[in-house]
């Protein structure tokens, strides 16, 4: 943490440096509609080269790709885009479609660039509470009478400063994530022979699957215990409970609960699975299955199994996942002579994670040599 400090520090000396401005935002930018249409009008594909742009904030705010449709539908690039929902922005480099209940900033006089298109996005975004306290129909009107600090020189937008800034924070974050990834030996992404092989024995549909009860795997499941928001006690626990946002964290706390296992898999009210490489406290909404003895990719591959069973859509506010349910719950796993085949999952887990990292540790190479 010191280092990293140290290193914001110049970062911190230019931004008092800089002379500062007050700026509506209706002045820099006009606000349009997208013309829409909703996903069943396109065809997603791979190699797809269109983003669809939706309310969603998940993935840029990007559903999918989808091929070319029409030159009447097609949103031009060089704006923020906005859902009326989630009432944040996203940078669109790419020309675009768009879904149902979606806006775009276009800026009026300048052009943007990736790097100023991210400070504007962090100045919008953090007006993204106030958008959402708003009515849709009110939305244009507040974000053109919305007033923001920007950099100033000579009476105008600072943007060599925006963009010199961005530069130089993208600059100390990829030295950050070079450091991590030979730290954490993630830097290999060199696929060993039995990681190929059992990469070729999944595609071939080779490998025999197995349906196995969860309890009869790993023992009951436990449930955690209720800790309302007004009684938690700030710390460094993280408590888990319902929800997708922050993987389901909602708080880090110090108060005196049980602390379950890393290396274990949490399942939600809705049935959803995740795992957990660090220890954490849960409310009762929150079902732990302690995989915790098996190998850390083992256990991973096993969540994801428990996942593709619980999380179908049989589970929700009416009828909330408990852990009798994970007691309950078959999954299909590898099989070895009527057992788990635990080493086959490892092996194609840590095979796909180097499948995943070899595009950031190649990412990384191209911006440090950049």
């Amino acid at each position: 943490r010191r280092a990293v400090g140290k290193s914001l520090a110049p970062l911190d000396k230019k931004l008092q440096d800089v002379e500062w401005g007050e700026y509506r935002l209706g002045d820099s930018f006009e606000i349009k509609g997208n013309p829409q249409l909703d996903k069943d009008h396109f065809v997603f594909g791979e190699e797809s080269e269109f983003p669809y742009f939706t309310r969603t904030e998940f993935n840029n705010g990007i559903l999918g790709y989808v091929d070319y449709l029409d030159e009447e539908h097609k949103i031009p690039s060089g704006c923020l885009a906005v859902g009326m929902i989630a009432m944040k922005f996203f940078y669109m480099e790419k020309d675009f479609y768009a879904g149902q209940f979606t806006k775009r900033a276009v800026p009026k006089s300048f052009t943007l660039t990736p790097r100023t298109a991210a400070y504007f996005i962090s100045i919008l975004n953090k007006n993204q509470r106030a958008f959402q306290n708003t009515l849709v129909r009110n939305f244009e009107s507040m974000f053109n009478n919305t007033k923001v600090k920007l950099p100033t020189k000579n009476g105008g937008i600072d943007f060599v400063f925006m963009e010199s800034f961005i530069a130089q924070l993208e600059a100390e974050r990829i030295a950050e994530l070079e450091a991590y990834l030979v730290a954490s030996g993630l830097k290999d992404y060199t696929l060993t022979k039995e990681e190929k092989k059992v990469l070729i024995d999944f595609e071939k549909g080779s490998v025999t699957w197995d349906e196995f009860n969860l309890e009869k795997l790993f023992g009951k499941s436990t449930r955690g215990r209720r800790l309302k928001s007004d009684d938690r006690i700030p710390g460094d626990l993280p408590f888990v409970t319902a929800g997708e946002a922050e993987q389901g964290v909602s708080a880090y706390i110090g108060n005196d609960v049980v602390v379950f296992s890393k290396n274990t898999t949490t399942i939600d009210m809705f049935g959803s699975a995740k795992y957990r490489n660090y220890e954490y406290g849960g409310d009762d909404h929150v079902a732990v299955v302690h995989t915790e003895k098996l190998p850390k990719y083992a256990s991973i591959f096993v969540t994801t199994a428990i996942h593709k069973s619980s999380h179908n859509g049989q589970f929700n506010y009416g009828k909330n996942f408990y852990a009798k349910d994970a007691d309950k719950l078959d999954i299909k796993l590898p099989n070895k002579n009527n057992q788990p085949d635990y080493d086959k999952m490892d092996t194609f887990i840590s095979a796909i994670q180097k499948l995943v990292i070899k595009d950031i540790v190649q990412y990384a190479d191209r911006k440090i040599a950049a």
